[in-house]
């Protein structure tokens, strides 16, 4: 394993300086149920505060990502390529080699706390899910919103997670202060589907509870309908199904998004195909003949369908990752005294 080869922007790309050495990680296993096989190297990092590369096609240009490596274990996910820096296996070693960095959350404060940092936006859950089965053990997030919040810095989370409800009230308190935007990640409903291509998360449902739960505390939550699957979950009447689940789910926002095949997911999720979908091979080989994402005139397609049927459902216009802000309720005005009031039974 090459620790020296992790580097500051190795999120997204490669850099120059590693983010630690090798002398200050620390590899554990627990036995218990939900971490058996799974590995974890505890590490100590210099850095946690992302620059995007210019050439990204994301929205934001800082993000923040505790942990590398994800046991949700979804076959797509395009992460995957990063464990490869690390020369760990970018399939099996992806979903059960999980990189902790355990000082993630005094590292954040500290960033936040200097004259360099601007107060930009910071995005968490781009790279790996923040809510993922580790972080029920070691408790990095509840640091790092406290720290947000105590700098008043905008920040927003996309997860698949349901331990997010865990710092709702964290959350709550951010969003009283600065702008916070909070999106759940629900590609499609169909539970065969979801148990093979996303097995280490929650059910779909569970997900959109979380949808419905943030909207009861005041935070309006969005949903990045992602991915859309070509030929197993693009169809009509999936797309709708998807759709009337998120609408009843109290969704902001829905954004479609079709799946895209970077190195090292590709050839993980193609093996998947093999396996479970032979006939789909040839098909998956012309429609991404040409790189990582499926044609525009496709994904033009898929994204016209989804908005159609989210204005049939109500759902008000799709705004991916926008800031979403509790605002302090206003003070209620005392009624004026004119003199003796006559008590009213209706």
């Amino acid at each position: 394993m090459r620790w020296d080869n992790l580097t500051e922007d190795s999120e997204h790309s490669r850099a120059d300086s590693a983010l630690f050495g090798a002398d200050a990680v620390t590899t554990r296993t627990f036995d218990t149920p939900e971490f058996r096989g799974i590995t974890f190297h505890e590490i100590r990092a210099r850095s946690i505060i992302n620059r995007v590369p210019a050439v990204s096609r994301m929205s934001f240009q800082w993000t923040v990502n505790p942990y590398r490596g994800c046991s949700h274990a979804c076959v797509y996910c395009f992460a995957r390529k990063t464990h490869s820096y690390l020369d760990l296996d970018t399939g099996l070693g992806f979903d059960s080699q999980i990189v902790v960095k355990i000082n993630a959350p005094e590292l954040l404060r500290r960033q936040l706390g200097s004259r360099r940092w601007q107060g930009e936006h910071i995005a968490m859950g781009t790279n790996v899910d923040c809510y993922q089965r580790a972080e029920g053990r070691y408790r990095l997030m509840p640091g790092i919103i406290s720290a947000l919040r105590d700098h008043a810095n905008p920040f927003s989370i996309l997860t698949k997670g349901t331990l997010i409800l865990r710092d709702l009230d964290l959350i709550k308190q951010a969003a009283e202060v600065t702008d916070v935007g909070i999106s759940v990640s629900v590609g499609f409903t169909d539970q065969e589907l979801w148990r093979t291509v996303e097995p280490g998360t929650p059910a779909p449902e569970r997900r959109l509870e979380v949808v419905r739960t943030f909207g009861e505390h005041g935070i309006g939550c969005g949903v990045l309908m992602a991915p859309v699957i070509p030929f197993l979950s693009d169809q009509p009447a999936q797309l709708r199904a998807t759709v009337r689940a998120i609408a009843a789910s109290g969704a902001t926002s829905v954004t479609p998004l079709v799946l895209h095949l970077r190195p090292g997911a590709r050839e993980w999720f193609m093996t998947w195909l093999e396996q479970h979908h032979p006939h789909l091979v040839a098909r998956y080989q012309r429609l991404y003949a040409e790189g990582s994402y499926a044609p525009k005139w496709y994904q033009r397609r898929i994204t016209r369908q989804v908005h159609e049927l989210a204005e049939e459902y109500g759902i008000g216009p799709t705004r991916a990752g926008m800031p979403r802000r509790i605002r302090p309720p206003e003070p209620a005005e005392e009624p004026p005294v004119s003199g003796p009031t006559q008590l009213s039974l209706i």
